[in-house]
């Protein structure tokens, strides 16, 4: 089977290697691989990874081997997990230090591969009503919902997302599917007005007039809670600044570097600073909330290479906000 490898920073290379099967796990083929700008800055060196390491974070694949299992029977496509519990310490003294899980990608091998063989709780069964591409970003709107959950935000009420990629997109929808009012906040304006082509009503750029926006738009309230992704090139302390008084910030996703908070902006309005990360447990709400269309990707548009093409896929992504990519290996 091939198997594409990062070496070292802006080097991938494709091996051939033999195939193990592996008692208690299924055949998997793996078809279509989502490449994130995080991605992009794993392989050019920019984020730190440990090399030589498979990339892909997200992927999607076919059973490809017999199996008793119903659930997983032999062509039956699933969603391949992104986050794994650690492995375990066994009797040595636990590292309180380390996540307590590995993602596919950066802390473990990831996806980009033809074969792998995978336990049925490292996979997700998908339905007709969700496509391949719709498939790629289920983390994603499984993220988003996760962080929804954590803001707590009720009917009506205005809720800053601070940076408008993919990840902060998603959970405006959600914030709109439950009625609440989100105010999407960046450093670009071209990404705003993408954004409010997605049904996004209200917008604001990280400038001056931040602060006079906001409480334009929320009648002198401030936001009543913010979420911050991670994975965007925003400052972190928007979304800090354009909260009211003892409301929740929540971090999102994986960022590419360390993030730099001044604890005493959280401290003098007395902020509920809260993280989000591994979303394994949203898959299937996430999978639902597809098929009801309460998240669309169908403003998006795909950008597909071939597997002879896949070091090209990883070239630092642009700003286009509206395009995603991915490898397919079929």
């Amino acid at each position: 089977m091939n198997i594409w490898k990062a070496t070292a920073p802006r080097s991938l290379v494709r091996e051939e290697c033999e195939e193990t099967e592996q008692e208690g796990k299924l055949r998997v083929r793996v078809t279509k691989v989502l490449v994130c700008d995080l991605d992009a800055k794993l392989l050019s060196g920019s984020a730190k990874l440990n090399y030589p390491c498979i990339p892909g974070r997200f992927a999607v694949g076919m059973i490809a081997g017999e199996s008793d299992d119903p659930q997983f029977p032999k062509g039956r496509r699933v969603v391949l997990h992104t986050f794994l519990p650690a492995p375990d310490p066994g009797t040595d003294k636990a590292d309180f230090s380390r996540c307590a899980y590995d993602v596919r990608g950066i802390t473990c091998d990831g996806f980009l591969r033809d074969v792998m063989y995978l336990s049925p709780d490292e996979m997700t069964p998908l339905p007709d009503s969700v496509n391949d591409e719709q498939a790629l970003l289920l983390h994603h709107v499984a993220l988003a919902k996760a962080s929804v959950e954590r803001l707590n935000a009720q009917k009506g009420q205005h809720v800053a997302v601070v940076g408008a990629n993919l990840l902060g997109i998603f959970i405006c929808q959600l914030l709109i599917y439950q009625q609440a009012a989100p105010i999407l906040i960046d450093c670009d304006a071209s990404r705003l007005d993408f954004a409010h082509g997605c049904g996004i009503y209200y917008t604001a750029l990280t400038n001056e007039t931040l602060l006079d926006n906001v409480a334009s738009l929320t009648g002198g309230r401030m936001a009543s809670g913010a979420v911050y992704s991670l994975d965007s090139d925003n400052d972190v302390s928007a979304a800090f600044g354009v909260c009211a008084r003892r409301t929740n910030v929540v971090m999102s996703g994986l960022a590419p570097n360390s993030v730099k908070i001044d604890i005493n902006a959280v401290l003098q309005k007395q902020i509920i600073l809260q993280a989000v990360c591994d979303c394994s447990d949203y898959l299937e709400t996430a999978i639902n909330l597809t098929a009801q269309k309460a998240v669309s990707s169908e403003y998006f548009k795909a950008e597909i290479f071939r597997a002879v093409n896949a070091e090209a896929a990883f070239s630092e992504t642009g700003r286009d906000v509206s395009v995603f990519r991915y490898i397919n290996l079929v």
